[in-house]
């Protein structure tokens, strides 16, 4: 939108005109230096072997290498890599030894109520040192989350007291889903 050659108007007058600074007018991007591609290039090695690592990992690696790097430019450069860690997850999803596992028998039901059919799912919530759980109980026909909680243990308690307020707030629905054996397992059984 700047003319560096207008007949009228200088390039600082188009500037304040347009309300840039003329700084940002002249800026030319610099791109990252010889030294940050080199440990790019060592980063993305390590990765390949060690793909676990993360920013503190890949930090101490570098440093036993011998290079002067701090955990801030580490983890700069691995977020302009698109660079994540694996790590393991919680397994929540297998059932305990010795339960039933049931089949689905909600298939071809038609849902045109409320308090119809409620759902009940549990996910975690990745912390900083752990995983907290997260059980939320829905209406299928409202889409509406009734009740939800939260716990720092995958105990039923929590599952339960959930359950329980909803049943308390809103009635006992005709039928009870949940696609989790854990929490059918050791929730419902009430």
């Amino acid at each position: 939108m700047i003319e560096r050659s207008h007949p009228f108007l200088s390039v600082g007058a188009q500037c304040r005109l347009l309300s840039i600074s003329r700084s940002s007018f002249y800026y030319e991007p610099q791109g990252e230096t010889e030294v940050n591609l080199a440990l790019m290039k060592l980063i993305d090695k390590q990765f390949l072997e060690t793909p676990f690592y993360g920013v503190q990992q890949m930090t101490w690696h570098l440093r036993n290498e011998g290079h002067a790097v701090n955990v801030k430019r580490v983890r700069r450069l691995m977020r302009l890599m698109r660079l994540m860690p694996i790590f393991q997850k919680p397994d929540t999803s297998r059932p305990a030894k010795g339960h039933k596992t049931y089949p689905y028998l909600l298939g071809g039901l038609r849902v045109d109520r409320p308090n119809q059919v409620w759902c009940a799912d549990i996910t975690y919530l990745p912390m900083r040192r752990g995983f907290l759980y997260l059980v939320a109980i829905m209406d299928w026909f409202t889409r509406k989350v009734l009740t939800w909680r939260i716990s720092n243990t995958l105990e039923a308690d929590f599952c339960v007291d959930a359950l329980n307020e909803a049943i308390h707030r809103f009635g006992s629905p005709e039928i009870m889903n949940t696609d989790s054996q854990k929490i059918m397992a050791s929730s419902w059984a009430v």
